[in-house]
């Protein structure tokens, strides 16, 4: 397909999507009014949310398995997302208002990230070594995030824990505004890292020999994943999965370059979110189901099956 005609057809998607989304209510779906507080303080930011978290997610994700050279890799599965909690749970906690959370979880993401390449080298790579580090990293960053809940007696920060859940009617701790400008600027990066990506991809020697600085490339791959990631966590908590799934899907539907992968990953992650939000605000109403529950549910299979995907592909 031209890319003018994919363009096109995100773009009719899109428009639709958003039209759904805003219209729909706990009656059923009538066209939007702008005139609607509902609509404009309620509907609006929430669509907003969830089409900037998914394409960061998304994005990060697409990043991040080049990174690793690894299709599991997930900002939710190797630690990124569970370091950005962790952080912006520790600014809530210990009242730190002079810091902005969508920096502070790009702080605790970038942390993560790095902790997970760094053991992952080291014990030479694999499929099941980046689980394994992941749910280790991530389990440690996830006991001192509870352990500062549990310690906290401000209700605002306990009232957190739907926010946490991936519930985007709870992104209310970070601004739309700071968080878009630290996805804006991770994406940006993570664009202009295509090419080295790309040459990553194919190993360290042949990149290096391509004339790609390889330790630079993926430290900067890994601020722009933590930068977009982070920011995505301040506004949803933790929602799993989306890094994973919507690239490998993108991949294997349109393959490309890593630069068109991560640009389109971005578009089909910010639309996928948007509706499993919508889905997750009409499957059980009145009852707001959070939008990391049903992203794990879709998630899950698709994990195991692009796992025994890839050790096939190994054992054959």
């Amino acid at each position: 397909m031209k890319p003018r005609a994919v363009i096109g057809c995100y773009g009719l998607a899109t428009v639709l999507l958003v039209g759904l989304a805003a219209g729909l209510s706990g009656e059923g779906w009538d066209w939007p009014r702008l005139a609607d507080p509902l609509l404009t303080g309620i509907r609006l930011p929430r669509i907003a949310a969830s089409l900037m978290v998914g394409a960061s997610l998304a994005a990060a994700g697409a990043a991040l398995q080049a990174v690793f050279r690894n299709p599991l890799a997930d900002p939710g599965l190797i630690g990124t997302s569970a370091g950005a909690m962790l952080a912006a749970v520790a600014v809530l906690a210990l009242g730190l208002a002079g810091i902005a959370l969508p920096f502070a979880a790009f702080v605790g993401a970038l942390v993560g990230t790095l902790l997970v390449l760094a053991l992952y080298r080291l014990v030479g790579g694999g499929l099941v070594a980046l689980l394994i580090i992941g749910v280790i990293v991530g389990a440690f960053f996830g006991a001192i995030t509870n352990l500062l809940l549990l310690l906290s007696d401000d209700l605002t920060l306990r009232g957190a824990m739907s926010w946490l859940a991936g519930n985007l009617s709870d992104a209310g701790f970070a601004s739309l505004g700071q968080a878009g400008l630290v996805m804006l600027s991770g994406f940006v990066l993570l664009i202009a890292l295509g090419r080295d990506l790309d040459c990553l991809m194919l190993g360290e020697e042949t990149a290096a020999s391509l004339g790609v600085r390889v330790e630079r490339t993926r430290m900067l791959a890994a601020v722009g994943a933590a930068l977009t990631a982070g920011a995505a966590v301040s506004l949803s908590g933790l929602i799993g999965f989306v890094g994973m799934m919507v690239p490998n899907a993108v991949a294997l539907t349109f393959g490309g370059c890593r630069r068109g992968l991560i640009w389109r990953s971005a578009w089909a992650g910010a639309l996928f979110l948007l509706v499993v939000d919508t889905v997750a605000r009409r499957i059980a109403y009145p009852v707001d189901l959070p939008a990391g529950t049903l992203a794990a549910f879709a998630g899950a299979p698709f994990f195991i099956w692009l796992l025994l995907r890839q050790q096939g592909g190994r054992n054959a």
